[in-house]
């Protein structure tokens, strides 16, 4: 028999529906009101009054980002840091986090504890450029990859959902002449699918959002800038131009600072949202089971 609802439970459900539906606006307004803007005319939008459709279409915002000097120069660096960065963090990650799970692995602990620490001390940004210049990282594209091919959380998120794997299928493998190898890759691997993924989420969002490394090492380096970089300093120029003579240029061709802002920023955000929902089974189990915890 179907219990009948009271008021309190009625009045739960209610309140927990306004309460969603007030989050999911308040959380996608921004989104949308940007996108609005990125595709509504420039002097058009500072009349105010667009908040989820654009009033007055026009593609010029994108054209206008699009046509920036080294623009996709930057987007090919980007692309290649995101995919060789990812995998290659992903890959030590992930095999420094299969040694110190062994539980035969006499050092584990000890490990484990220096890569905690290390998540708390840092050097500073001078002896950490000066280490990076005398290793020749700076002015190299090298500089993308090396320093982050090792995170002590992303180890330790790993490390920690193998520890739940049942030892049982390595010790069958084991039996059957396998070695640590053939278990990392055939058996541990494939389990490992969903922090694999949650973990390669985050380095990819951290690889693509990235402009303070090209900014500080490949400044003097062209070749090598970010699609990040360029679009920060396209957005210090046109916000810096102020009331300036380029600014009435490009706002009487339907351009303004405030337009350019919200292309650059849709432009920055659409790769990783088509990404996301590729990722998003594995993203939640990942990462509340690879959870750090002792």
């Amino acid at each position: 028999m179907k219990r009948k609802k009271s008021i309190a439970d009625k009045a739960f459900v209610i309140l927990n529906t306004i309460f969603m539906i007030a989050f999911v606006v308040i959380t996608l307004y921004p989104v949308l009101n940007t996108l609005a803007i990125s595709f509504n005319d420039g002097t058009d939008a500072l009349r105010g009054g667009i908040y989820l459709f654009p009033r007055k279409w026009t593609l010029k915002n994108y054209i206008t980002v699009l046509q920036k000097d080294n623009l996709i120069t930057g987007a090919y660096i980007t692309v290649l840091r995101t995919i060789l960065g990812t995998v290659l963090a992903l890959f030590t990650n992930a095999i420094l986090a299969f040694i110190v799970s062994r539980k035969r692995f006499l050092f584990k602990k000890s490990l484990s504890l220096f890569w905690v620490i290390t998540m708390y001390v840092n050097g500073g940004m001078i002896p950490i450029f000066l280490l990076y210049k005398n290793l020749g990282l700076t002015n190299s594209f090298m500089v993308y990859i090396v320093p982050g091919m090792i995170s002590a959380f992303n180890m330790l998120v790993i490390r920690t959902y193998m520890n739940g794997i049942p030892d049982s299928l390595e010790e069958s493998a084991q039996l059957d002449g396998a070695g640590y190898t053939t278990i990392f890759l055939k058996i541990i691997s494939p389990l490992c699918k969903p922090v694999y993924a949650t973990v390669a989420l985050f380095v990819a969002v951290g690889q693509w959002n990235s402009w303070f490394d090209a900014m500080l090492y490949n400044r003097m380096s062209p070749e090598f800038t970010t699609l990040q970089y360029e679009l920060m300093k396209l957005l210090s120029s046109v916000t810096n131009q102020g009331g300036s003579a380029e600014a009435m240029k490009n706002a009487i061709g339907a351009v303004t600072p405030a337009s350019i802002r919200a292309a650059a920023t849709i432009l920055t955000m659409l790769p990783i949202i088509c990404l996301y929902p590729f990722l998003q089974r594995y993203f939640v189990s990942g990462l509340t089971i690879g959870g750090v915890k002792e």
